[in-house]
């Protein structure tokens, strides 16, 4: 059951604070896809049961049947947060409901144009790796071109099932394999660092990476052990997070932490002892049909009563996904980490709108962009052109930075080869209707302000494949920069048509082809 409905995403519009624009990236395969169902499934749109195999941002049948993301698809959703999941958070909000635009984006190398239209419209990223596999070529690529744009990096280290059902890793050898990839990412996070972004590497300790079984729908941050150790200890959250990672060493006999190993046999790194076995021990049970240890585990957790009568007859893997979602579901964690480390757009525009304007920075434009102003001249980015169900339309896909677009507006349209003050590229036109991308489906909303993404109808035939929009009586001012794509196109094919009366035919569905490439 959908638990929101469009007037409620659209009352939240208006509340800048408690929006997060994210895209989702990494290498090819690493599980963004499969992942983000977890989101979805939280957000009431499709079962918690299917999440992970219904891969809902894959919304074309050829993605679906080669199990790829081909294109970056946008999906708003809608979180009212419980209050405990927002203890001991400072940051900005207004109530405890949240919207999170989110965008789906492609691994493989072909379609990183893809990645770069995502990245423009979005603040922040959730970097995928695989735990096993690590750091690839393109997850470098991907951060490369997030930093590049201003974006902030939260990481997950995902398939972490694998290491527990494939590989069999021990304690000490799953903690090093993390560490590397950890290390890894805030390596290249290091080198494209930017100041204006500040620190943008990314530590376990500190609740910006998270570890997943996206396939599996679960995840947790360290904060989510950190709440049930603390008490047992008797101190504080943050603290208890740092003894879970790195080098801290605890000794059941004796009761004390040691910052090495003191080879007495029962002394144990942290993460080993109090994140790592707990879950090993339940996901063998299950998988050893040790019913009577599991729901002893349960009953523990005090998970018990989240299952259905139903659940306790499954067996095997199935048993241990229900079990998992239930105590560790993937989208606390992954919300934890969007609410209390990405930017909302009121924030991240302040320090994004130099790389965004190319007019002068202390003109009107450019401080309605900084200071995400709702009342302001419209300015808009369309990033890419999404195919549309009637043949041949295409719904114009982008942000808007200022004021705020609606259905029946007069917009005036700069193409990617405007000049300021030339009429070259430039157009005047009416917005037939504003929607929302819902991932397969589109929703109509009247009027949509900054801080959001929106896909208008009508715009078509004037957008090849970005454009600034902005207000129709706004002739001074700037378009937002063009994108810099990171991979130049290397294939080329030389095509005509069989007849050769048949050659417009043929441009025309070569227009068509261009636009819906963002690239």
């Amino acid at each position: 059951m959908v638990k929101f409905t469009i007037e409620q995403i659209r009352g939240l519009m208006d509340k800048q604070c408690n929006i997060r624009n994210m895209s989702v990236i990494a290498h090819v395969d690493h599980g963004k896809s499969t992942l983000t169902d977890s989101l979805v499934a939280a957000a009431g749109i499709i079962a918690m049961d299917s999440a992970g195999d219904q891969r809902l941002t894959d919304t074309r049948q050829d993605e679906q049947d080669r199990c790829i993301t081909i294109k970056s698809t946008g999906i708003s959703l809608y979180y009212q947060m419980e209050e405990a999941a927002l203890k001991g958070w400072d940051g900005e909000r207004d109530g405890y409901d949240f919207l999170v635009n989110l965008i789906d984006s492609p691994g493989h190398v072909d379609f990183s144009s893809e990645v770069t239209a995502a990245l423009r419209i979005t603040d922040g990223a959730l970097v995928v790796v695989d735990c096993v596999e690590g750091v690839c070529v393109q997850t470098e690529t991907v951060l490369r071109q997030a930093l590049g744009e201003r974006i902030r990096p939260v990481l997950t280290v995902n398939k972490m099932d694998r290491c527990f059902l494939e590989l069999m890793l021990d304690p000490e050898e799953a903690f090093a394999s993390f560490r590397r990839v950890i290390e890894n990412a805030n390596v290249i996070m290091a080198t494209y660092a930017d100041e204006l972004l500040g620190d943008t590497q990314v530590y376990p300790e500190k609740g910006t990476v998270s570890f997943s079984a996206g396939l599996h729908g679960w995840a947790f941050t360290l904060t989510s052990f950190a709440k049930m150790y603390a008490k047992k200890f008797g101190v504080e959250e943050r603290k208890m997070m740092e003894k879970l990672w790195g080098d801290n060493f605890f000794d059941p006999a004796t009761r004390k932490w040691s910052a090495k190993d003191t080879g007495s046999g029962t002394c144990k790194r942290g993460f080993c002892q109090f994140v790592y076995d707990p879950i090993k021990q339940i996901i063998e049970a299950c998988m050893n049909d040790n019913k009577a240890k599991v729901f002893k585990m349960t009953d523990s957790l005090g998970i018990t009563k989240l299952l259905k009568n139903e659940d306790k007859d499954l067996m095997g893997k199935a048993l241990m996904k229900r079990i998992m979602q239930a105590w560790l579901p993937a989208h606390a964690a992954l919300l934890e980490m969007m609410i209390w480390h990405l930017p909302s757009p009121k924030t991240a525009q302040k320090y994004r709108v130099e790389n965004l304007y190319e007019g002068p920075l202390d003109d009107v434009y450019a401080s309605a962009i900084r200071n995400c102003d709702p009342n302001a001249p419209l300015m808009l980015y369309v990033s890419k052109m999404i195919p549309a169900s009637d043949k041949g339309r295409f719904y114009a896909f982008g942000r808007v930075f200022a004021g705020q677009v609606g259905t029946g507006q007069r917009v005036r349209i700069m193409g990617p080869n405007y000049i300021p003050g030339s009429k070259k590229d430039l157009y005047v036109k009416t917005v037939q209707r504003t929607v929302l991308c819902m991932g397969r489906r589109f929703e109509a909303v009247e009027t949509v302000p900054c801080g959001n993404t929106v896909a208008m109808v009508g715009l078509d035939q004037f957008i090849t494949k970005n454009a600034t929009l902005t207000t129709d009586k706004s002739e001074d001012a700037h378009p937002i920069k063009a994108m810099k794509f990171s991979v130049s196109p290397v294939v080329r094919v030389a095509v005509e048509p069989k007849v050769a009366s048949d050659l417009p035919k043929l441009v025309e569905g070569l227009k068509r082809l261009s636009k819906s490439g963002s690239g």
